[in-house]
C-alpha cells in the first residue's frame, strides 16, 4: 500500500515541449536540508537552471509516509527517479553502505568531505550494483550527538543508559561505551524520552533543535558520534535515458547544490547549538539545556571504542575486502585502520 501511495502523490503532467520530468523522494520534509534545498531544488531551481527542459518533482519521505530501507528498493523499480536518502538505513542490504560515516571517526566537517569524497567510488559502485542507480550526491547533515534526560557530564555516565540509535554504527558506539542501543523512528523519540524508554537519542544539532527535542531532554553530550551523511542517487535507467548532454548539465546543477549543502551545515551545529542552550537564537525559540563538551580523557576513549569496537566490527561484518577498500581510501586520510578482530 506505501508504494501505491507513494506512487500516486505525483501529479506532475509533462508541459507542452516535454520536458524531461524527474519526480524524487527527498528526506524529512520538516528539517532544513529539505525545506533548504532538496524541495526548491527539484520543485524550482532545475527547471529554471534549464530553461525548462528538466522539471522536477519531489515529496519528502514524511509525507509519503516511507521508512528509509523503503525508499532506495522504490528506487529500484523506478517508482521514483531521484531517491535522496541516509546511507544507514540500506546497511541492511550491504555494510559498505556505512564507510563514509562510521561513528565517530571524524570530528570535523573539513574532514569529513575528505573523507566522503575518498569513499565516493566505493559506494557508487554499491549503488550501482544493488540498486541499478546512479550515486549522484554525498552531503552531510549538522553533526550528530546526544541528547539525555538527566545529566551526561562525561562519556563515562553513558554506561548503563539507553539510547536510541538510527544506524548499526551508531549500536556500536552505544555499546562500546558500556550502553544499550534501541532503535527508536525520530518522530517517536520525545515520547520515548518522556516515558524512560530510552535515556538518551542521537540525531543531527539542528534536526534536535527543529523537532524540539529540548522540551524533555535537559542535557547534550556534544561529541560528534556521526555526521548523518546524506546521498542523492537516479534510477540507472532514466540517467541513461538522459543522455550526454542532459547529464552533464544535471550532474553540473546537483554538484552546485552539494556544494550549498555542505557550506551551509558547516554554520549549523553553532546555530543549533546557541538556540538548544539559549545563548542566542535568531531562528526561533530558545531553549535551555546544559550543553557537555567532551574531556581530552573522552576523546581519548572514544578514539579506543572507534578502534577495538566500532572499527573492528564494521571490519567483521563487511569483509575483508570491503575494510581494504576503507583502508586505502578513508584509512589513509584518518590515520585508522579498519581491522576484524
Amino acid at each position: 500500500m506505501a508504494m501505491v501511495a507513494a506512487f500516486g502523490a505525483f501529479t506532475v503532467t509533462a508541459k507542452a515541449d516535454d520536458p524531461v520530468m524527474i519526480k524524487a523522494v527527498g528526506t524529512w520534509g520538516n528539517l532544513p536540508n529539505y525545506q533548504k534545498h532538496e524541495g526548491p531544488f527539484w520543485n524550482e531551481k532545475i527547471s529554471a537552471a534549464t530553461g525548462g527542459a528538466i522539471v522536477g518533482d519531489i515529496k519528502p519521505q514524511t509525507e509519503l509516509g516511507l521508512k528509509g530501507f523503503e525508499i532506495m528498493r522504490l528506487l529500484k523499480l523506478g517508482v521514483y527517479d531521484y531517491a535522496h536518502g541516509l546511507p544507514g538505513y540500506v546497511a541492511a542490504e550491504n555494510p559498505v553502505f556505512e564507510g563514509a560515516d562510521l561513528s565517530t571517526i571524524t570530528q570535523d566537517i573539513d574532514t569529513q568531505r575528505k573523507v566522503a569524497e575518498a569513499y565516493f567510488p566505493i559506494l557508487e559502485k554499491a549503488v550501482a550494483d544493488i540498486y541499478n542507480a546512479k550515486l549522484l550526491q554525498l552531503y552531510p547533515f549538522p553533526s550528530q550527538m546526544l541528547w539525555c534526560k538527566g545529566e551526561v557530564s562525561k562519556i563515562d555516565d553513558l554506561e548503563g543508559k539507553k539510547i536510541r540509535v538510527y544506524a548499526t554504527t551508531l549500536g556500536d558506539f552505544v555499546e562500546g561505551v558500556g550502553g544499550t542501543s534501541v532503535t527508536v523512528p525520530f518522530a517517536e523519540v520525545i515520547p520515548a524520552l518522556e516515558k524512560g524508554v530510552v535515556d538518551c537519542a542521537i540525531t543531527g544539532t539542528m534536526s534536535a533543535y527543529s523537532a524540539k527535542w529540548y522540551q524533555v531532554a535537559d542535557y547534550g553530550y556534544t561529541m560528534r558520534v556521526g555526521w548523518g551523511l546524506a546521498f542523492g542517487a537516479m534510477n540507472m535507467d532514466k540517467w541513461n535515458a538522459l543522455g550526454p548532454e542532459k547529464q552533464a548539465t544535471l550532474q553540473a546543477e546537483l554538484d552546485k547544490l552539494t556544494d550549498a549543502m555542505w557550506a551551509e551545515t558547516a554554520t549549523e551545529d553553532a546555530i543549533a547549538l546557541d538556540c538548544l542552550s539559549g545563548k542566542k537564537c535568531d531562528i526561533g525559540e530558545a531553549a535551555s539545556m546544559t550543553l557537555i563538551t567532551p574531556s581530552a580523557d573522552d576523546l581519548k576513549a572514544r578514539d579506543q571504542i572507534a578502534k577495538d569496537v566500532i572499527l573492528a566490527r564494521w571490519a567483521e561484518r563487511c569483509g575483508a575486502d570491503c575494510a581494504a577498500d576503507w583502508n586505502a581510501t578513508v584509512g589513509k586520510i584518518t590515520g585508522m585502520q579498519a581491522t576484524a578482530k
